[in-house]
C-alpha cells in the first residue's frame, strides 16, 4: 500500500466498525473508546474537538415480578456490568443544521444513548456541546403509545443466549464493581422481608429501601415498595451503574410504575437501546438545491436503529435563523417506528434520488444481525408534511434474505450521478465478505454484481469515491483494499505508488492490529482510515502511554479510473521524475473530475483536498499545476478548444465573466487565491486586488495575471450584490407597512455606502448600475431603510469614518496637541459595506473578510449578470433567505476560533 502523506495519534481505540466519519465542512470525527475525537485534516496537529461519553441512567420501563428476574429475556440484562460506555456509532448532520450553519453530530453509545452535538463556536472551549438527547425523546414517545404493548414477544432461549454473547463489552459486571457492592454475609432473606443495604438515608426513606441480591453468581438492585411486600414483588431498576444517593433519589420517585411481564420488559429494553445512527441528505420543498439549505422548507432524517428491529426516524429542521452568538435547541419531531427486521439493527445508509418529478424521493438500506439487508424507497414530501407519526411513509422495494445468515456490518449507498436512477449497494459481512449490487430504480430491477472474499475478518467499513467507479474495503484483519467497477464486474486495483508530500512523515508506530473504519474527503482526492495499535509492540516507556490508534490519510488522486484504463499517457505535461506519466493522467483527469463536481450548488464548497494536492505539486513544478487549471479554465469557462497558454487563457475569461454563474466565480477566487496567489497573505491580496501597481519580483507577469483576473471576477460579483440591493429597495418602496426583515431573511442595507463605491467605480460598472444607483440616491427615504446615515462613526474614539475602500475604514481620530490624531481601522462588512460594529461578526477563512450582515441566497443562485435587475427581485423580494457564505467566496462563513481552538478549514 502506498504511504501515507500525514498521521495523527490517539489516546483511544476504536471498538465498532464505521469507526470514523468525514462532514461536509472539513471535520473529522472518530469513534475512539469513551471519547469522540474531532479532528481538522488541514491542521492534523493542531487543536482538537472532544466528546466525552458520560454515563446514563437506565429508564423507568418498569415493575417485574421476583420469579421472574432471571428468565431467559432478561439474563442479558442481569449480567450487564458497570464499565465506561464507548461510542458504537457517529454521523455527521447535513451543512447547514448547527445553529451557526454547520454540522451536528449524531453519536451513539453501547449505553444505547443517542445524543446531537454542536461546536463549541461561542463557548471557547475543546468539549463539544450537547443539544439534544434522542433518547430522551424516544422514551418519551414510546410511553405515550405504552411502547405498543400488543406486538411484545419474548424471545426463546436461543435468542436469548444469542443476544447474550452478542451483548457490549460494557454490559458485563466487572469484578471491582462486585466485590466493591459486596452484600452482608450476615443478613439473610427471607420471603417477605430483606435486609437494605448501602445508604442509611436511603434505608429510612418512606418510599421503600434499596436492597442488593446475590444468586447464581449474578447480582440485581431492587428497590422495595411498601405497598408490595405483602406479595414479594420488587422493582426491578437495571444494572445501576455507580451507588451514589443522587443515583437512589432518582430511582425512588420510579416506584407507581405497573407491573409489567419479563417478556414486556425485554421488549421496552430491546425498543429503547439503540446500536446506529444516520443523517439523511438534505430534504427541501423546493426542487431547486443549495449548498446551504433554505430556511423553513428543509429538514433532515435522523434514523437510529435499536435491538429491537426497529428504526425511529426523526425530522430535524433546519434553524429559523443562523447566528455564532446565540445557540438554539433544533426543533425535532419523530416522523415514525419503521419495522425493519426481526433482529438488531447494524448498519444504516441514505442516499437522495434526484428524478425527473418534482418531487424527488430517498432512499434508506437497513442491515441486521440475522443477515438480511433491505432496501426502503421515502417520499420527500410526505417525510416533510406528514404528521401521523404511525404511518412511516417508506415502503420496502427489495429484501435480501442469505441462508448463512452472517451479520451485516456495514452499508454504503452510491447513486452515481451519469445514471439517473441508478443505486450502487455495497453490503460488509461479518464473515470478510462484502456483496455488491446494482439497481435500476425505475423499474425496480435489482442485480446482484457478486459477492466477494475480500478480507479474513469482518469487514468494518466500505466507502464509494469517484461517482460509483471506485470502491474501498477495510477489515479487522488491518487490510485496505481498493476495487474498480466497470460495467457489471469488480476488480481490484492497486493504491497509488507515489504521493505528493505536504510535509514530512510523522513519527507514529507502524505496528497496527485492525483498521476499524475508512471515509473519502469531499473532493474523492484523500482516503482517511483509523487503525488500532498491537499494544504489546510499543514502547511501554512512552508510546504505550499515549497511543492506542493512529489516523492516517492517503492520497487516492492517482487512482486508476475506467475512464483512462486504456488511455495513452499524457504527451503535453513536463516530465515530472518522482510519478509514472500515466499516473499524472489520473491525477489530471481525477482533479479536474472533482473541480467539475462543485460546479453544482448541492455540493458545499469544501476544496482543502484539491488545494492541498495542487500546492503539493506546486512545490516540485509549477507548470503541472498551471497546465491542470488552464484547461479546467477552457472547459468550464470557455467552452471551446485553443492553445493551453495563460497570456491568452485568462484575458478571455476575465472578458466573459458576465455571462459565468455565482458559483463558477467562487470556484475561480479560490483557486486564484490559494494557488497562484497562495505566497501572498490575504489582506496582501486584497490590497493588490484594489492597487495593481505594486511590483510582484521576479514572477510579476504571472502573478498580474492572476491577480487582475481575481480584481474583475470579485468586481463582477460585488456589482452582482451592489444591484440586487438596489433593485431590492426600489421594489420595497411601494411597500410601507415594511420596516425590517425577518429573522433569518435578507434586507437591503447599507444603501449610502453602495450609492459610494459606485461613485468610486464609475469608470468600470455597468451603466444598469448607475441608472440603478442615481434613482436610489434621489429617493428620499433610502436612509430609512439604510438603517445608517452615510456619515459613520468610529466605534473606538467616535471619531467619522469616511469611506475610501469597501475593504477597511480609518478614522480621523481625535487629534492631540501636535496636530496629529491616532486612526483606528475599522473592518467593513463585505456585504454591506458598512463599518463593522464591534460585536462577534462572521469570518471567511479564505479571503480574510469579515461580515455584520449575511449575503441574499439570490448572489449565489445567479447563472449570470442579470439583463434587468428590477423583474429579477419584484415578485421575490420581500422573501430572500439569507446565507452564511461568503460573497466572494462562496465558502461558509465562521466565527473566528483563537489558535487553540479547532475551526473547520474547508480550503
Amino acid at each position: 500500500m502506498a504511504s501515507r502523506f500525514q498521521a495523527i495519534p490517539l489516546v483511544a481505540s476504536p471498538s465498532y466498525p464505521n469507526a470514523v466519519a468525514w462532514s461536509d465542512e472539513n471535520l473529522i470525527a472518530v469513534a475512539s473508546g469513551h471519547l469522540v475525537t474531532i479532528l481538522n485534516p488541514a491542521s492534523p496537529f493542531g487543536p482538537r474537538g472532544l466528546i466525552t461519553v458520560p454515563n446514563s441512567e437506565p429508564f423507568p420501563i418498569g415493575v417485574i415480578d421476583r420469579k421472574d428476574l432471571f428468565s431467559g429475556c432478561l439474563l442479558p440484562n442481569c449480567l450487564s456490568r458497570d464499565r465506561q460506555p464507548c461510542v458504537r456509532s457517529v454521523s455527521w448532520s447535513p451543512l447547514g443544521m448547527a445553529p451557526n450553519s454547520g454540522c451536528l453530530l449524531a453519536v451513539c453509545t453501547t449505553e444505547g444513548r443517542v445524543k446531537l452535538y454542536r461546536p463549541p463556536f461561542c463557548d471557547f472551549g475543546a468539549e463539544w456541546i450537547e443539544v439534544m438527547d434522542i433518547s430522551d425523546r424516544l422514551y418519551e414517545y414510546l410511553t405515550s403509545i405504552s411502547f405498543g404493548e400488543s406486538d411484545v414477544s419474548c424471545p426463546n432461549n436461543s435468542d436469548a443466549t444469542k443476544d447474550i454473547h452478542a451483548e457490549d463489552p460494557a454490559s458485563f459486571v466487572s469484578k471491582k464493581e462486585c466485590k466493591r457492592r459486596k452484600i452482608n454475609k450476615g443478613s439473610q432473606t427471607t420471603g417477605d422481608q430483606l435486609p437494605c443495604q448501602g445508604n442509611s438515608e436511603n434505608s429510612n426513606s418512606s418510599s421503600g429501601p434499596y436492597i442488593e441480591r446475590e444468586g447464581q453468581g449474578l447480582k440485581a438492585v431492587y428497590k422495595l415498595s411498601s405497598d408490595k411486600l405483602e406479595e414479594g414483588k420488587l422493582h426491578h431498576i437495571g444494572p445501576l451503574s455507580k451507588c451514589k444517593a443522587k443515583s437512589l433519589n432518582k430511582m425512588q420517585e420510579n416506584c407507581t410504575h405497573p407491573q409489567i411481564t419479563a417478556a414486556q420488559y425485554a421488549s421496552r429494553n430491546a425498543m429503547l437501546w439503540s446500536l446506529a445512527v444516520a443523517w439523511s441528505p438534505l430534504l427541501q420543498l423546493s426542487s431547486k438545491l443549495c449548498s446551504i439549505p433554505q430556511i423553513g422548507s428543509s429538514v433532515s432524517l435522523l434514523a437510529v436503529g435499536g435491538k429491537s428491529g426497529k428504526i425511529s426516524l426523526w425530522r430535524i429542521y433546519v434553524p429559523e435563523c443562523y447566528s455564532i452568538e446565540h445557540s438554539r435547541v433544533p426543533t425535532a419531531n419523530i416522523v415514525g417506528l419503521l419495522e425493519a427486521h426481526n433482529s438488531w439493527i447494524t448498519s444504516i445508509s441514505w442516499a437522495f434520488l434526484i428524478s425527473d418529478s418534482s418531487n424527488p424521493q430517498v432512499l434508506l438500506a437497513t442491515g441486521s444481525s440475522d443477515g438480511s439487508m433491505r432496501i426502503w424507497l421515502g417520499n420527500t414530501e410526505e417525510l416533510l408534511n406528514t404528521s401521523e407519526v404511525d404511518r412511516t411513509p417508506f415502503f420496502l422495494l427489495k429484501e435480501v434474505i442469505t441462508a448463512d445468515s452472517i451479520p451485516v456490518s456495514v452499508l454504503s449507498l452510491s447513486m452515481p450521478a451519469k445514471s439517473l436512477h441508478k443505486m450502487l449497494l455495497a453490503v460488509g459481512k461479518g464473515s470478510g465478505s462484502f456483496e455488491l449490487w446494482n439497481c435500476d430504480i425505475s423499474d425496480r430491477k435489482f442485480d446482484k454484481i457478486g459477492s466477494f472474499d475480500a478480507h479474513y475478518h469482518a469487514v468494518t467499513d466500505l466507502a464509494w469515491a469517484f461517482d460509483g467507479c471506485s470502491l474501498y474495503s477495510c477489515s479487522q484483519d488491518n487490510f485496505v483494499r481498493c476495487w474498480i467497477l466497470r460495467g457489471s464486474s469488480l476488480h481490484e486495483v492497486p493504491f497509488p505508488s507515489n504521493t505528493p508530500r505536504l510535509r514530512s512523515s510523522t513519527d507514529v508506530p507502524d505496528v497496527f492490529i485492525s483498521c476499524m473504519g475508512l471515509a473519502v474527503s469531499p473532493g474523492n482526492l484523500v482516503l482517511v482510515m483509523v487503525r488500532n495499535l498491537d499494544l504489546e509492540l510499543l514502547d511501554s516507556m512512552y508510546q504505550k502511554k499515549a497511543q492506542k490508534a493512529v489516523v492516517e490519510f492517503f492520497w487516492i488522486g492517482g487512482q486508476q479510473q475506467d475512464l483512462l484504463s486504456k488511455a495513452s499517457p499524457l504527451v503535453d505535461v513536463v516530465e515530472f521524475p518522482a510519478f509514472p506519466e500515466k499516473e499524472l493522467a489520473y491525477w489530471e483527469s481525477n482533479i479536474l473530475w472533482s473541480l467539475k463536481q462543485y460546479e453544482h450548488l448541492d455540493k458545499p464548497l469544501v476544496l482543502w483536498d484539491i488545494i492541498a494536492a495542487l500546492l503539493a505539486f506546486k512545490q516540485t513544478t509549477s507548470k503541472f499545476v498551471e497546465h491542470i487549471l488552464l484547461k479546467w479554465l477552457l472547459s468550464s469557462y470557455i467552452g471551446y478548444n485553443m492553445d493551453l497558454s495563460a497570456e491568452k487563457i485568462l484575458p478571455l475569461v476575465s472578458i466573459r465573466l458576465s455571462k459565468i454563474n455565482s458559483r463558477k466565480l467562487h470556484l475561480l477566487n479560490i483557486i486564484c487565491r490559494r494557488v497562484m496567489l497562495s505566497e501572498l497573505k490575504a489582506d496582501q491580496v486584497n490590497s493588490e486586488v484594489q492597487n495593481l501597481e505594486v511590483s510582484h519580483g521576479a514572477e510579476g507577469e504571472q502573478v498580474t495575471m492572476w491577480t487582475e483576473l481575481l480584481r474583475c471576477s470579485e468586481r463582477e460579483l460585488r456589482e452582482r450584490l451592489v444591484g440586487f440591493g438596489f433593485s431590492a429597495f426600489l421594489s420595497l418602496k411601494s411597500h410601507s407597512t415594511i420596516t425590517a426583515s425577518r429573522p433569518g431573511y435578507w434586507y437591503p442595507v447599507g444603501l449610502a455606502q453602495l450609492e459610494h463605491w459606485v461613485a468610486l467605480n464609475h469608470e468600470r460598472v455597468q451603466d444598469q448600475l448607475k441608472v440603478l444607483s442615481s434613482e436610489v440616491g434621489r429617493h428620499e427615504k433610502r436612509l430609512e431603510y439604510s438603517e445608517h446615515e452615510a456619515a459613520e462613526q468610529c466605534s473606538y474614539c467616535s471619531a467619522s469614518v469616511p469611506f475610501e475602500s469597501p475593504e477597511v475604514g480609518f478614522c480621523r481620530g481625535v487629534e492631540s496637541d501636535s496636530g496629529t490624531g491616532q486612526s483606528h481601522r475599522l473592518p467593513r462588512c463585505a456585504v454591506s459595506m458598512q463599518v463593522c460594529p464591534t460585536t462577534p461578526l462572521w469570518f471567511c477563512i479564505c479571503c480574510n473578510r469579515w461580515g455584520s450582515r449575511l449575503a441574499p441566497e439570490t448572489l449565489f443562485s445567479m447563472s449570470e449578470y442579470p439583463s434587468d435587475f428590477k423583474s429579477s427581485t419584484e415578485s421575490s423580494v420581500l422573501e430572500v433567505p439569507s446565507k452564511p457564505l461568503c460573497p466572494f467566496c462562496g465558502l461558509l462563513l465562521q466565527r473566528r476560533q483563537p489558535d487553540f481552538l479547532l475551526s473547520a478549514s474547508p480550503v
